[in-house]
């Protein structure tokens, strides 16, 4: 054993050094296109957004998955952190860039400084979970803003009659968070800085994505597009 221990560190550096790097690299190659879209999507995610939760990314890269593989752009919402953190980020999944790291309200039915509620139900003032697929930019009551389609059957599909929609607010600031310890709350939107409204708002409108988490067991284990189950899929979709 000594001796052969003996002749291998003979050898050139370069011949023991080279033959592992090209194995690695190989081997990283391999597991890279071994690994399902989702996965590589989940983990483009993480790597943009370290400040993000990745196992929420890993459930947004799923929906996306199912839901439209080719999509070029995606937000996702954390309400699982208080409002007084960054909580929403905004995705060019085309580019591969960050395009946004943001506050971002929930409803006032849905919690003080934390989010703890969600429902579909109009008139409750409270935040939505799951997927939903952006519509048109309008001029409404609350500035800029923009319209929402909640994709999932009993769970967010009431956006549009609700007017759930994204707007920019003068309570989503780091002032409003010193003065009151937390961010003002919306009628169910998700309202954003006014600073970024525009910006944020036109880097999602017309047919884009926005995902919503929220550890609710009963939308976790029934969400169409988590689980990928695409009769129901196509029906919330129409």
């Amino acid at each position: 054993m000594a001796r052969s221990f003996l002749t291998r560190s003979a050898l050139p550096l370069a011949l023991l050094v080279v033959p592992l790097a090209t194995q690695a690299g190989t081997f990283l190659a391999q597991a890279t296109l071994d690994a399902t879209p989702q996965a590589r999507l989940a983990t483009s995610l993480a790597q943009l957004a370290p400040g993000a939760d990745p196992q929420v990314l890993t459930l947004a890269a799923n929906a996306m998955a199912c839901a439209d593989p080719q999509a070029e752009r995606l937000a996702v919402i954390d309400f699982s952190r208080p409002s007084v953190e960054p909580r929403l980020w905004v995705f060019d999944l085309a580019e591969e860039r960050l395009l946004f790291e943001e506050l971002v309200s929930h409803g006032r039915g849905s919690g003080d400084a934390e989010a703890t509620i969600f429902s579909n139900t109009p008139e409750s003032y409270q935040s939505s979970l799951g997927l939903f697929r952006t519509l048109n930019s309008y001029y409404g009551r609350n500035g800029y803003s923009l319209r929402l389609e909640g994709l999932e059957a009993g769970v967010n599909d009431l956006a549009y009659q609700r007017a759930i929609v994204i707007h920019g607010a003068d309570y989503v600031s780091e002032e409003f968070i010193r003065q009151t310890g937390r961010l003002g709350r919306s009628h169910g939107c998700p309202a954003v800085r006014q600073e970024v409204t525009y910006p944020l708002i036109d880097s999602l409108k017309e047919e884009h994505y926005l995902f919503a988490y929220y550890p609710d067991q009963a939308w976790l284990e029934g969400s169409a597009f988590l689980r990928c189950d695409r009769a129901d899929r196509q029906l919330a979709m129409n």
